[in-house]
């Protein structure tokens, strides 16, 4: 696999007379699969060191194993994001075994969707938790990492239903609000080196939005077909789309790009 940015993301320093070199490394919430899977898996060929988080570490097997067999390096974490002690540990375990993260994507999230009058306050508190309250965690646990390396790059994914999207009243306010808690990560952390972006993918085919279409009653490859119509570079979008995104906002080269969120959803958004 070639290793496209590894001049910048290895750091090399004198000490002593000696060359050292110090790879970053890099969290990825949700990359057991998905956007997520795919985000570790590039971050990998970009040369960081990758630790792939989910609620369930063996769920993480497949994406560590695709990356360690193309020369990268990678752990599984299991962990709940929205658990204040889990994470806690999760990032001690990745400083432990990889480095002080200093990259940090927040990927986790679920869906519970369903109209108004028949979502439940579980519903509700379910989506909130693992988008909200677990980027909070995450990106607090990390930020000392950050700060302290005068470096770091947070990516939060939000969603174009942050915009509305009927039937997804918990899912659309928990990725707004993801929004305008990257703003404020923005404003506090960048005297520190620390930049904090989100991008707001459109229709992207994966497992979740499988389990629309069927939960929708509506033949996956159908659904795709009628998404692609409406799209204007007229299809849908691949995790690896998103992947692309999160490689140039991780990067050196985006070091003046921060409190933005970048729609990634094949034609403009409001």
């Amino acid at each position: 696999m070639v290793v496209s940015h590894l001049a910048i993301v290895i750091r090399i320093f004198f000490y002593k007379g000696v060359v050292v070199s110090e790879q970053r490394t890099a969290i990825v919430t949700g990359g057991a699969r998905g956007i997520g899977a795919a985000v570790a898996k590039r971050l990998s060929a970009d040369g960081y060191a990758v630790a792939v988080l989910d609620l369930d570490e063996s769920s993480c097997a497949d994406t560590v194993k695709a990356i360690t067999d193309a020369g990268g390096k990678a752990i599984a974490v299991g962990a709940n994001v929205a658990d204040e002690a889990a994470v806690a540990a999760a990032v001690e375990k990745v400083t432990g075994e990889l480095g002080a993260p200093t990259i940090l994507v927040n990927n986790a999230g679920i869906t519970r969707d369903n109209m108004l009058f028949k979502m439940t306050v579980d519903d509700w508190d379910s989506v909130m938790n693992v988008h909200l309250r677990g980027a909070f965690l995450m990106s607090r646990a990390v930020q000392q990492h950050m700060v302290a390396a005068k470096f770091g790059r947070i990516v939060n994914l939000s969603s174009v239903s942050a915009l509305g999207n009927r039937g997804q009243s918990n899912y659309s306010a928990a990725k707004a609000g993801m929004q305008g808690f990257t703003k404020t990560l923005s404003i506090e952390l960048g005297k520190f080196g620390v930049t904090a972006n989100a991008i707001g993918p459109g229709f992207i085919e994966t497992e979740m939005t499988a389990a629309t279409a069927e939960r929708v009653g509506v033949p996956f490859e159908d659904y795709k077909a009628a998404a692609a119509s409406q799209i204007p570079v007229a299809r849908v979008g691949q995790p690896e789309d998103i992947a692309h995104t999160v490689s140039f906002l991780a990067s050196e080269g985006a070091g003046f790009v921060t409190g933005q969120v970048i729609y990634v959803a094949g034609g403009p958004r409001d």
